[in-house]
């Protein structure tokens, strides 16, 4: 797809209709049928795209494309230009300037319209179903894998094309390894089992941490980390809205998890001495959240002029705050191997934010009462 001229009109380049072709590889639009389905002004075979695309870019004062994405088509623009600089005899003049249209793109991606929304809810929708399926499905001696197994059925049970990435499926102590995918443990009695996934659908992504006790009941010392961290998610989506910085959600859950870690007697000090020195990065070592659309991390800038940026009603994040207590000789041997996120999509409205996750199932009391019950 290009937009070009000095009247800008969208062409699309596809393959062209071949029904002997169908048979073995499935539909094609064509250009005729692209045109009409896709809206755009023009379609062309794309066999014709290096015919074209000199005679396009001929008086044109600049070039719009990704440079450095792919060798290959940067190979392919760079002579499309040599073209059109041979044509200056003929006063034909090349583009004086390339810019980088990711950055432009990336800004239109952050704030999305109401049919993005739409589809972003089904998503939702799509996975909490899947955490609930999970939960319901989980007990001591089952493996990982069968629980991911129930995940990926829900997803598509429900229409979803893909999962958004491979699903962590973390129990005992893995769930103390922030990119865990080998899913392939026996879940034990007494542990932990934190499950990030969610689905795909229609291009768009959904993100769900949750974290449940294996057994269906917490421990005393599970419940307490598990409700720190649902304190410092509490805290990070009020801090949620527009005008305020990206940074203000990972500030207010860091100053919650803190206090908490010196509460376990996990970190010493006062409360501004830990953050400070960031020694409740041992047990808390990511940020809060990202971008969240097209993709799981979605595209945009965090920072504007060296500065966090201001959330704007319409962008869409998450917030997944964690606490991970590794086994080690100065932690109470209660604590070890706790790994606790909790993770929700939000969606930064016009008075605050909104949950768009919010059906999963979160507090101590719901969850006890899926575990295990199918």
């Amino acid at each position: 797809m290009l937009i070009a001229g000095e009247k800008p009109q969208s062409l699309l380049f596809c393959r062209e209709k071949n029904l002997e072709r169908e048979t073995w590889d499935g539909f094609r639009f064509g250009p005729q049928a692209a045109q009409e389905v896709f809206g755009v002004d023009a379609a062309h075979p794309i066999a014709q795209l290096e015919e074209m695309l000199p005679a396009l870019m001929g008086n044109q004062p600049a070039l719009f494309y990704a440079p450095g994405a792919d060798a290959e088509w940067d190979a392919r623009v760079m002579r499309w230009l040599n073209q059109v600089r041979a044509q200056s005899r003929v006063g034909i003049s090349a583009p004086q300037d390339i810019h980088d249209i990711r950055s432009l793109l990336d800004e239109m991606r952050l704030v999305k319209d109401g049919h993005e929304l739409e589809i972003m809810r089904r998503a939702a929708g799509i996975s909490a179903k899947a955490h609930v399926r999970a939960m319901r499905a989980t007990r001591p001696g089952r493996m990982e894998f069968e629980i991911e197994a129930e995940l990926l059925y829900e997803f598509r049970r429900h229409g979803a094309q893909f999962p958004a990435y491979w699903p962590i499926v973390a129990s005992g102590a893995s769930a103390c390894v922030l990119h865990y995918n080998e899913n392939n443990a026996r879940m034990e009695d007494g542990g932990l089992l934190l499950i990030d996934a969610g689905c795909e659908l229609d291009g768009y992504a959904s993100d769900i941490t949750r974290t449940w006790p294996i057994n269906g009941r917490f421990s005393g010392a599970q419940k307490d980390v598990y409700e720190l961290v649902l304190a410092a998610q509490a805290a990070a989506i009020a801090a949620t809205g527009p005008g305020a910085s990206w940074d203000a959600p990972h500030e207010a859950a860091v100053r919650v998890l803190a206090q908490g870690m010196i509460d376990f007697g996990l970190c010493q000090g006062s409360l501004d001495k830990v953050i400070e020195a960031g020694d409740y990065k041992r047990f808390y070592m990511h940020r809060t959240g990202h971008w969240l659309g097209l993709d799981v991390h979605d595209a945009g800038e965090y920072k504007l002029d060296a500065k966090w940026r201001p959330l704007k009603e319409g962008m869409t994040l998450t917030v997944e705050p964690g606490c991970y207590i590794r086994a080690a000789e100065d932690v109470p041997e209660a604590y070890w191997n706790i790994g606790v996120r909790i993770e929700d999509d939000v969606l930064v409205t016009r008075d605050g934010c909104e949950v768009i996750t919010a059906e999963t199932p979160k507090s101590v009391a719901a969850i006890e009462a899926l575990v295990g019950h199918e």
